[in-house]
């Protein structure tokens, strides 16, 4: 049934290797079970609602990649959007949570209607194949970034902006340990060799006081999610407020999940001949229906997630990837203790190192001709730098279409690429 389902031959892959891409991915990003809830409740949402609508968001939405896209990315609420979301528009701008929801189920239901008209797909196909490629190696030093921030190995300087953290810190001294450990088992080609160094350094993180037990009950039920679930505020859906909130939300998730798939399938050699991702329709309706079911559900907006690639540098190929992702996450709402047990360095060494593979494309990359490599570096090198891989794609695409129109390629720039430029443009003054 698998086979059928999955065409686990067809793509060289089995059963084992997929599960293990699985666990792999859903390790790099649980995270986001303990973090969502904890940033969303800043607005006087329920925290344990949260961690239910978080976990089961993710599950809808990464279960329609698997069996409709058959991909291996893993979704959920995104990071950054759920930020704007507690501290913009709600802390920020003095709106009720219930406003922002609305904001979020309208921008779901436009991405569906985007999506069925093969609007985004439009997108998707028109970014040229070596900013793909770029995309792919700045996605890499992005979340590199990430797991070396979130284990204290690079830390916040006043005088440089960022600096080398404490190499003592009982944190950093398990990231580095599982680097190694992680390192040595990929030269070696051990299997499951990012798994192996995720669950090695959770458990030297307990002597060390990283990883902290449990306590109490390993095993129980959900919390009810009846406090924030359809909470809908639609006394204000008509304002200027509403537009400018609605724009920011589908700007950034849209080139978010467009520069994961791309990224991480072209890393992943799954671009075809013309540059394209396979089926990505069907991923592009993943995130739509995640978003509006969770905006249902009462979590910020969801996306396809950029730890994907730890999985797919196991060897996941498949949707079967990702069903392995929403069973554990499925796992996760009776068993949430255990799986927020992993500290942030146990997983910090997969991301940095998972940042390493996803830059080989780079290699594929023209750089004789500054009109395609300026750009290029452009988008690689400003997605760690603003912390955004929507930010790093409008630099990329924009100075793209300058560059082209300047040096007189005219025609090297698509129909589609002229009308993002301009959008790009307005939403810098918007």
């Amino acid at each position: 049934m698998l086979e059928k389902l999955f065409k686990l031959t067809q793509n060289k892959t089995s059963v084992k290797t997929e599960v293990v891409a699985g666990i792999t991915t859903f390790m790099t990003m649980a995270y986001i079970l303990a973090v969502n809830p904890t940033i969303l409740s800043e607005t006087g949402m329920d925290k344990n609602a949260l961690f239910t609508a978080t976990a089961v968001a993710s599950i809808v939405a990464t279960l329609v990649m698997a069996l409709l896209a058959n991909l291996p990315f893993a979704l959920a609420p995104g990071m950054g959007l759920n930020a704007f979301f507690a501290f913009t528009v709600c802390l920020g701008m003095g709106f009720s949570w219930e406003f922002a929801l609305t904001a979020v189920f309208i921008e779901g239901i436009i991405f569906l209607i985007l999506t069925a008209f093969n609007i985004r797909e439009l997108i998707v196909n028109a970014i040229p194949i070596n900013l793909k490629h770029a995309v792919s190696a700045g996605i890499g030093l992005f979340i590199a970034f990430i797991g070396m921030q979130g284990s204290g190995l690079i830390v916040n300087n006043d005088a440089t902006l960022v600096g080398l953290g404490d190499m003592s810190s009982p944190t950093v001294l398990v990231t580095l340990f599982g680097l190694l450990l992680t390192g040595v088992l990929l030269a070696l080609r051990v299997k499951g060799a990012l798994l192996i160094g995720i669950f090695a350094s959770t458990i030297l993180g307990i002597p060390l006081g990283v990883t902290h037990l449990p306590e109490g009950h390993v095993l129980s039920l959900p919390p009810s999610i009846a406090p924030i679930a359809f909470k809908f505020d639609f006394s204000k859906v008509f304002s200027l407020d509403m537009v400018i909130i609605l724009f920011t939300f589908l700007f950034v998730d849209m080139f978010d999940t467009v520069g994961t798939l791309v990224g991480v399938s072209s890393k992943a050699n799954m671009l075809d001949s013309e540059g394209r991702v396979p089926r990505v329709k069907q991923a592009l309706f993943a995130d739509a229906v995640g978003t509006t079911f969770g905006a249902m559900l009462g979590t910020s907006t969801v996306t396809t997630y950029v730890e994907s690639a730890s999985g797919v540098a196991e060897g996941g190929k498949t949707g079967l990837t990702s069903l392995t992702v929403a069973g554990m996450f499925f796992l996760a709402l009776f068993l949430a203790p255990l799986f927020l047990m992993v500290p942030g360095a146990a997983t910090a060494p997969a991301l940095i190192l998972v940042g390493s593979f996803m830059m080989s494309p780079i290699l594929k990359i023209n750089f004789d001709d500054y009109t395609e490599s300026i750009p290029a570096f452009l988008t690689i090198v400003m997605m760690p730098l603003t912390y955004s891989i929507a930010e790093g794609i409008v630099f990329g695409m924009l100075s793209y279409v300058l560059l082209k129109v300047l040096s007189g390629k005219m025609k090297d720039v698509s129909v589609i690429m002229y009308v993002l430029a301009v959008l790009f443009v307005l939403k810098f003054l918007v």
